[in-house]
Order: structure tokens, then C-alpha cells, then sequence
């Protein structure tokens, strides 16, 4: 558990999910089986029947006839010794095959590489999923050591996280009230300090183009929301320094913006090719 001014994240992640009229009802069965993958995270290496229904809510015996499905499609490896599964290297493949594949990181990669290190800082492109945002790719050249080492794949708070805040105010407006009313639920008495930062930070975003949050200490991060293809997602700069937070958002702000420009016009030129 992390904890970050008296409020508590566990990770939890919950996928917001609605039937919406004129498409087919879900696969129950895939979507379960998903579930059971995605309870997998760093310092989680194996898993067993029940330590998977606990984090997905499922019965046991459902965990334990869907688990032998993954195994049997070589998606998990079943461990004789603890009785427990850990993710098979097909999960690996199918996450490199999604970043080679990625028109949007073929493009905005080399961009950020560039200012990340011309400027010395970290530079990050998320993804929202559920309520929490998934790094595409995390670039590190800010020289100060941080709490934490941020990769690819890596998964942060949407409430919590300039990345977040910056993807709630970017969505639409009805997708925003969905994941606000979700949080609210999910934070219970905690949300009546966090939601006033959160909605601070949508306002931010609306009216300057960027927001900051700073979840960890000595951390400054600003983030400001990035559409391509219809989807969703966040850019981010951040650094580690001991230096007034309000002047180091700003001028992080000016660089976040100008990468912001560059990149839009480098994925206009790209999607007229």
C-alpha cells in the first residue's frame, strides 16, 4: 500500500465497463479470464487460486477452472511446488507486439527522448485504464534519484497523479462523471480532500492546459491531456529536486506544452502519409 498525504492507494484496479445499446453482450467467460491476468502486477510473481479470487472477487472454483484455461493456452505457467501460477512468456510477446505496433509511440517516442534529454528531465506517455493510467513509455533523464523507477507498463492512480487528472479533464464529459462518481464511491471519506484537488486540477487543465500534482516527495509532475485516433491519453514531465514546487511546474508547464505542440504536428503529418 502506498499512502501520500494521509490518503491510501491499495491498486487496485476496477475496470469501468457499460452495455451500450445496438452492441452484443460480453463475453463473460473472456472477461473473467482477463481479470485473472490482470491481478498479476510487479511483486506479484505468483499467484495462487485463492490470492486470484480475492483480487478479482471471483469464486475459487471459477479462479480455478479458468486459471487451467491459461495455462493450457500458454498464458500462464503452473507452479508444482507452491501450487500457485505465474504469467507465461506469451503475455511478454503480446505486450512487445502492442508497442512495436504503436503509430502513436513511433512517433512521439523519438520526440520525448529528445526533450528528456536536452532538458535533463523525466518525460511519460499513459494510458487510462479503468481508473488508473498505464505508462506506453517512461523516459528517465532527470539526474536526481526518485522513491520509484518508472517503466513501460507501469500502472498509477488516476485520482492521485498529474497523468490522471490530466486524462479526467481530457475525456468527455460523460465518461468524466462516470469516473468521478466511481472514485467518489471507491475513496469513500477520503474523497472530500482528494476530490477538491482532483477537481482543481480538471479546472487547471481547462484553463491553462496543463495541471500539476505532486504525490510523491520532492517530485514535481505536470501532465496535460494528448487525444490521437479517437483514444485517450496523458503526457507528462517530471523531476526530483528540492526546489519552491510552483516555479518548477511552471516551467516544466512551458516545456510540457511546446513537446504537446510537437507532437501533434508530427502525428498530423504522420496520419496524412
Amino acid at each position: 500500500m502506498i499512502s501520500k498525504n494521509g490518503i491510501a492507494y491499495t491498486g487496485a484496479m476496477t475496470r469501468l465497463t457499460a452495455a451500450k445499446p445496438g452492441r452484443s453482450p460480453a463475453n463473460r467467460s473472456l472477461e473473467r479470464g482477463i481479470a485473472l491476468l490482470l491481478a498479476f502486477r510487479p511483486g506479484s510473481t505468483l499467484l495462487g487460486n485463492l490470492e486470484l479470487a480475492e483480487r478479482t472477487g471471483l469464486p475459487r472454483a471459477t479462479v480455478t477452472r479458468l486459471a487451467q484455461t491459461l495455462v493450457g493456452a500458454g498464458l500462464l505457467q503452473a507452479d508444482p511446488r507452491s501450487r500457485a501460477y505465474r504469467l507465461a512468456p506469451a503475455v511478454l510477446s503480446l505486450a512487445h507486439a502492442m508497442r512495436a505496433g504503436s503509430s502513436l509511440l513511433a512517433v512521439a517516442a523519438p520526440l520525448m527522448r529528445a526533450a528528456a534529454q536536452t532538458h535533463r528531465i523525466n518525460v511519460g506517455l499513459a494510458a487510462p485504464d479503468g481508473d488508473e493510467m498505464v505508462y506506453l513509455e517512461s523516459i528517465r533523464y532527470n539526474p536526481r534519484p526518485s522513491l520509484r523507477s518508472v517503466v513501460s507498463g507501469q500502472r498509477v492512480p488516476m485520482e492521485l497523479t498529474s497523468l490522471g487528472r490530466a486524462c479526467l479533464a481530457g475525456v468527455g464529459d460523460t465518461r468524466r462523471a462516470e469516473l468521478l462518481a466511481h472514485l467518489r464511491i471507491t475513496r469513500k471519506a477520503q474523497w472530500r480532500q482528494l476530490g477538491a484537488a482532483v477537481r482543481q486540477s480538471i479546472d487547471d487543465v481547462h484553463s491553462k492546459g496543463w495541471c500539476a500534482a505532486s504525490w510523491q516527495p520532492e517530485v514535481v509532475a505536470v501532465a496535460t491531456p494528448l487525444q490521437f485516433q479517437g483514444a485517450d491519453y496523458a503526457l507528462n514531465m517530471s523531476v526530483t529536486t528540492a526546489a519552491g514546487p510552483d516555479a518548477e511546474a511552471e516551467r516544466l508547464a512551458l516545456l510540457l506544452l511546446q513537446l504537446k505542440r510537437e507532437l501533434e504536428v508530427a502525428l498530423a503529418l504522420s496520419a496524412a502519409l
